[in-house]
Protein backbone atom coordinates (compact mmCIF):
# COMPACT_ATOMS: atom_id res chain seq x y z
CA UNK A 1 0.00 0.00 0.00
CA UNK A 2 1.37 3.32 -1.06
CA UNK A 3 0.22 7.13 -1.63
CA UNK A 4 0.29 8.40 -5.18
CA UNK A 5 2.58 11.91 -4.35
CA UNK A 6 1.11 14.24 -6.54
CA UNK A 7 2.63 17.66 -5.02
CA UNK A 8 6.55 16.35 -5.70
CA UNK A 9 5.65 16.58 -9.48
CA UNK A 10 3.55 20.48 -9.05
CA UNK A 11 3.66 21.84 -5.86
CA UNK A 12 0.52 24.26 -7.03
CA UNK A 13 -2.24 21.52 -7.51
CA UNK A 14 -4.96 22.42 -4.85
CA UNK A 15 -7.35 19.26 -4.81
CA UNK A 16 -7.69 16.13 -6.33
CA UNK A 17 -9.16 12.85 -6.67
CA UNK A 18 -9.10 10.12 -4.37
CA UNK A 19 -10.02 6.57 -2.91
CA UNK A 20 -9.70 6.07 1.12
CA UNK A 21 -7.06 2.92 1.05
CA UNK A 22 -8.00 2.66 5.14
CA UNK A 23 -9.22 4.79 7.86
CA UNK A 24 -8.92 4.02 11.55
CA UNK A 25 -7.30 5.52 14.58
CA UNK A 26 -4.12 6.20 12.91
CA UNK A 27 -5.73 8.34 10.47
CA UNK A 28 -6.42 8.57 7.01
CA UNK A 29 -4.66 6.75 3.81
CA UNK A 30 -5.50 7.79 0.35
CA UNK A 31 -4.39 6.25 -2.98
CA UNK A 32 -3.22 9.35 -4.14
CA UNK A 33 -2.95 13.29 -2.73
CA UNK A 34 -2.10 16.64 -2.82
CA UNK A 35 -1.17 17.04 0.75
CA UNK A 36 2.42 17.21 1.84
CA UNK A 37 3.38 14.93 4.75
CA UNK A 38 6.08 16.84 7.86
CA UNK A 39 9.24 16.75 6.80
CA UNK A 40 12.56 18.68 5.99
CA UNK A 41 11.47 20.95 8.35
CA UNK A 42 8.25 22.34 6.62
CA UNK A 43 4.93 21.18 8.53
CA UNK A 44 2.21 19.06 6.88
CA UNK A 45 -0.51 20.56 5.18
CA UNK A 46 -4.02 20.96 6.80
CA UNK A 47 -7.14 20.67 4.73
CA UNK A 48 -10.66 19.17 4.26
CA UNK A 49 -11.85 15.76 2.10
CA UNK A 50 -14.63 16.25 0.99
CA UNK A 51 -17.17 12.56 0.19
CA UNK A 52 -19.14 11.89 -2.44
CA UNK A 53 -22.16 12.71 -0.25
CA UNK A 54 -20.52 16.36 0.35
CA UNK A 55 -19.81 16.14 3.92
CA UNK A 56 -16.50 17.00 4.59
CA UNK A 57 -13.28 15.53 6.91
CA UNK A 58 -11.35 18.39 8.25
CA UNK A 59 -7.68 17.28 8.14
CA UNK A 60 -5.35 19.10 10.98
CA UNK A 61 -2.22 17.18 9.86
CA UNK A 62 -0.18 15.21 7.46
CA UNK A 63 2.04 12.48 7.95
CA UNK A 64 4.44 9.98 6.92
CA UNK A 65 3.75 6.67 7.39
CA UNK A 66 4.36 3.00 6.77
CA UNK A 67 2.04 2.25 4.08
CA UNK A 68 1.30 5.87 3.09
CA UNK A 69 0.41 9.54 3.70
CA UNK A 70 -1.52 9.65 7.04
CA UNK A 71 -3.94 12.50 6.89
CA UNK A 72 -4.50 13.55 10.43
CA UNK A 73 -8.32 14.00 10.84
CA UNK A 74 -9.22 16.73 13.24
CA UNK A 75 -10.84 15.56 16.89
CA UNK A 76 -14.24 14.57 17.07
CA UNK A 77 -14.53 14.07 12.82
CA UNK A 78 -15.98 11.13 11.48
CA UNK A 79 -13.59 8.55 9.64
CA UNK A 80 -14.76 7.76 6.02
CA UNK A 81 -14.97 3.90 5.22
CA UNK A 82 -12.40 2.02 3.07
CA UNK A 83 -12.97 2.28 -0.46
CA UNK A 84 -14.27 5.49 -0.88
CA UNK A 85 -14.13 7.87 -3.40
CA UNK A 86 -13.59 11.74 -2.37
CA UNK A 87 -11.95 15.24 -3.44
CA UNK A 88 -8.65 16.18 -1.29
CA UNK A 89 -8.48 19.97 -0.89
CA UNK A 90 -5.78 21.46 0.93
CA UNK A 91 -5.84 24.90 2.59
CA UNK A 92 -4.07 26.68 -0.30
CA UNK A 93 -3.53 29.88 1.71
CA UNK A 94 -1.49 28.15 4.16
CA UNK A 95 0.45 25.71 1.92
CA UNK A 96 1.44 28.42 -0.52
CA UNK A 97 3.06 30.68 2.32
CA UNK A 98 4.82 27.85 2.94
CA UNK A 99 5.97 27.28 -0.26
CA UNK A 100 7.12 30.93 -0.17
CA UNK A 101 9.29 31.07 2.98
CA UNK A 102 10.51 27.65 2.13
CA UNK A 103 11.97 28.91 -1.13
CA UNK A 104 12.85 31.81 0.99
CA UNK A 105 15.38 29.52 3.17
CA UNK A 106 17.15 28.20 -0.10
CA UNK A 107 18.19 31.71 -1.12
CA UNK A 108 19.39 32.50 2.75
CA UNK A 109 21.52 29.19 2.10
CA UNK A 110 23.14 30.64 -1.30
CA UNK A 111 24.16 34.09 0.60
CA UNK A 112 25.36 32.65 4.02
CA UNK A 113 28.21 30.15 3.56
CA UNK A 114 28.36 27.64 6.28
CA UNK A 115 26.52 24.47 6.64
CA UNK A 116 23.11 23.79 7.79
CA UNK A 117 22.71 22.47 11.34
CA UNK A 118 18.99 23.11 11.48
CA UNK A 119 15.66 25.00 10.36
CA UNK A 120 11.92 25.19 10.45
CA UNK A 121 9.55 26.65 8.08
CA UNK A 122 6.28 28.83 9.12
CA UNK A 123 3.65 30.63 7.41
CA UNK A 124 4.61 33.59 8.73
CA UNK A 125 8.51 32.86 9.23
CA UNK A 126 11.27 30.45 9.49
CA UNK A 127 14.48 29.55 10.26
CA UNK A 128 17.93 27.91 9.42
CA UNK A 129 20.63 27.57 11.81
CA UNK A 130 24.45 27.98 10.38
CA UNK A 131 27.52 26.24 11.47
CA UNK A 132 29.97 29.86 10.43
CA UNK A 133 33.24 29.16 12.79
CA UNK A 134 35.08 32.62 13.04
CA UNK A 135 32.49 34.69 11.22
CA UNK A 136 30.21 37.34 12.20
CA UNK A 137 27.05 38.07 9.91
CA UNK A 138 25.74 41.00 8.66
CA UNK A 139 22.20 41.45 8.71
CA UNK A 140 22.36 44.36 6.23
CA UNK A 141 24.36 42.64 3.59
CA UNK A 142 22.00 39.28 4.08
CA UNK A 143 18.58 41.63 3.49
CA UNK A 144 19.82 43.52 0.56
CA UNK A 145 21.28 39.64 -1.01
CA UNK A 146 18.04 38.47 -0.38
CA UNK A 147 15.79 41.47 -1.79
CA UNK A 148 18.11 41.28 -5.25
CA UNK A 149 17.65 37.43 -6.23
CA UNK A 150 14.02 38.18 -4.72
CA UNK A 151 13.89 40.63 -7.62
CA UNK A 152 15.47 39.16 -10.07
CA UNK A 153 12.65 36.33 -10.58
CA UNK A 154 14.97 33.42 -10.88
CA UNK A 155 13.25 29.96 -12.20
CA UNK A 156 12.28 27.53 -9.13
CA UNK A 157 12.31 23.96 -10.16
CA UNK A 158 13.00 20.73 -9.54
CA UNK A 159 15.06 18.21 -11.04
CA UNK A 160 16.81 14.47 -10.07
CA UNK A 161 20.00 12.73 -10.22
CA UNK A 162 20.85 9.52 -9.21
CA UNK A 163 23.26 7.97 -6.32
CA UNK A 164 26.26 8.23 -7.67
CA UNK A 165 26.02 11.88 -8.94
CA UNK A 166 25.15 13.05 -5.37
CA UNK A 167 28.27 10.93 -3.96
CA UNK A 168 30.54 12.31 -6.47
CA UNK A 169 29.15 15.79 -5.75
CA UNK A 170 29.15 16.03 -1.50
CA UNK A 171 29.02 19.86 -1.76
CA UNK A 172 25.39 19.82 -3.00
CA UNK A 173 24.44 18.77 0.84
CA UNK A 174 24.26 21.88 2.75
CA UNK A 175 22.58 20.42 5.87
CA UNK A 176 24.38 18.80 9.03
CA UNK A 177 21.62 17.47 10.74
CA UNK A 178 19.41 15.84 8.10
CA UNK A 179 21.41 13.41 5.17
CA UNK A 180 19.58 12.79 2.34
CA UNK A 181 17.84 9.44 1.06
CA UNK A 182 19.90 7.34 -0.86
CA UNK A 183 19.62 4.16 -1.84
CA UNK A 184 16.66 4.45 -4.16
CA UNK A 185 18.39 4.58 -7.36
CA UNK A 186 17.22 8.74 -7.64
CA UNK A 187 17.14 11.90 -5.81
CA UNK A 188 15.23 15.36 -5.69
CA UNK A 189 17.18 18.24 -5.62
CA UNK A 190 15.74 21.71 -6.20
CA UNK A 191 17.45 24.07 -8.72
CA UNK A 192 16.99 28.13 -8.21
CA UNK A 193 18.94 29.02 -11.42
CA UNK A 194 22.32 30.42 -11.14
CA UNK A 195 21.78 30.65 -7.58
CA UNK A 196 21.12 27.44 -5.25
CA UNK A 197 20.96 23.91 -5.87
CA UNK A 198 20.58 21.32 -2.95
CA UNK A 199 18.46 18.05 -2.29
CA UNK A 200 15.15 18.87 -1.46
CA UNK A 201 11.90 17.20 -0.87
CA UNK A 202 9.43 20.28 -0.49
CA UNK A 203 6.94 22.47 -2.40
CA UNK A 204 8.46 25.67 -3.56
CA UNK A 205 7.52 28.68 -5.64
CA UNK A 206 8.39 28.31 -9.11
CA UNK A 207 9.86 32.03 -9.62
CA UNK A 208 11.44 34.00 -6.63
CA UNK A 209 9.87 36.58 -7.36
CA UNK A 210 6.81 35.05 -5.71
CA UNK A 211 8.63 35.17 -2.39
CA UNK A 212 7.53 38.64 -2.12
CA UNK A 213 9.14 40.91 0.62
CA UNK A 214 11.54 39.03 3.78
CA UNK A 215 13.76 40.36 5.92
CA UNK A 216 15.91 39.05 9.16
CA UNK A 217 14.23 39.39 12.07
CA UNK A 218 17.52 38.96 14.45
CA UNK A 219 20.07 36.71 13.84
CA UNK A 220 21.33 34.71 16.99
CA UNK A 221 24.26 33.24 18.68
CA UNK A 222 23.84 29.73 19.90
CA UNK A 223 26.52 28.62 20.49
CA UNK A 224 30.39 28.67 19.81
CA UNK A 225 30.06 28.37 15.96
CA UNK A 226 26.44 28.23 15.25
CA UNK A 227 24.29 31.25 14.13
CA UNK A 228 20.63 31.28 13.93
CA UNK A 229 19.06 33.69 10.89
CA UNK A 230 15.31 33.91 11.44
CA UNK A 231 13.75 35.28 8.47
CA UNK A 232 9.94 36.54 8.37
CA UNK A 233 7.64 37.76 5.69
CA UNK A 234 7.96 41.94 5.25
CA UNK A 235 4.48 42.49 4.27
Amino acid sequence: MATEELFRADSYLKECSATVLRADERGIVLDRTVFYPTGGGQPGDSGVLVLADGATIAIADTLKGDDGIVHVPAAGQALPPAGAPLTARIDWDRRYRHMRMHSALHLLCAVVTGDVTGGQIGADKGRLDFNVPGEALDKDHINRELARLVGEDHPVQPRWIDDAELEARPELVRTMSVKPPSGQGKLRLLEIAGVDLQPCGGTHVARTSEIGAIEIAKIENKGRQNRRVNLRFAE
